[in-house]
C-alpha cells in the first residue's frame, strides 16, 4: 500500500483496494471476503478457512475484522436439538457502498478542517519572513 496520499493517487488500484485503503484491512480479509461473495450460502468459519487455504484461527481474526468494517454479517442457526452455530455473509453492496461514502465524506471535511488550521496556523509565522527566490 502507498504511504502517502500522492503515491496512492499514481497507482492503479482496483475498487477492492477500498477494503484496504479506506478500513486497513488485510489481503486475508479481501480472500475471506472474495469467498463469502462467491458462495451461494452463508458460510461457516470453517467453510472459509477451507476456502482460503488457512487455518480456523486465523479465518476467525479476519472475518472478526470483516464484521467490525461492516462488509459482513453474522447469523445465528439454531439445531433442533439445542446448540447454534454461526454463519457469514457479504453485506449488500449498496450498504457498504454508502458507508464507504459517508467515511469519505467525513474524511474530506476533516482534512478540510486541518487544511485551514495549517494556513491559519503558518500563514503570519514571521511577518519578516519572505518567500524563497526561484
Amino acid at each position: 500500500m502507498a504511504n502517502s496520499m500522492t503515491e496512492q493517487l499514481q497507482q492503479d488500484m482496483a475498487c477492492e483496494g477500498l477494503l484496504e485503503c479506506i478500513h486497513g484491512l488485510k489481503q486475508l480479509d479481501k480472500e475471506c471476503f472474495q469467498a463469502m461473495v462467491e458462495s451461494d450460502e452463508p458460510l461457516t468459519i470453517d467453510e472459509v478457512a477451507d476456502r482460503v487455504d488457512r487455518e480456523r484461527s486465523t479465518a476467525y481474526r479476519s472475518i472478526q475484522r470483516l464484521l467490525q468494517s461492516g462488509f459482513i454479517q453474522k447469523e445465528q442457526i439454531n439445531y433442533d436439538q439445542g446448540g447454534y452455530y454461526h454463519v457469514y455473509f457479504p453485506t449488500d453492496p449498496s450498504q457498504i457502498a454508502n458507508d464507504m461514502q459517508r467515511m469519505l465524506n467525513d474524511w474530506y471535511a476533516k482534512m478540510g478542517q486541518l487544511i485551514q488550521e495549517f494556513e491559519d496556523k503558518y500563514e503570519h509565522v514571521d511577518d519578516g519572513v519572505t518567500a524563497v527566490e526561484s
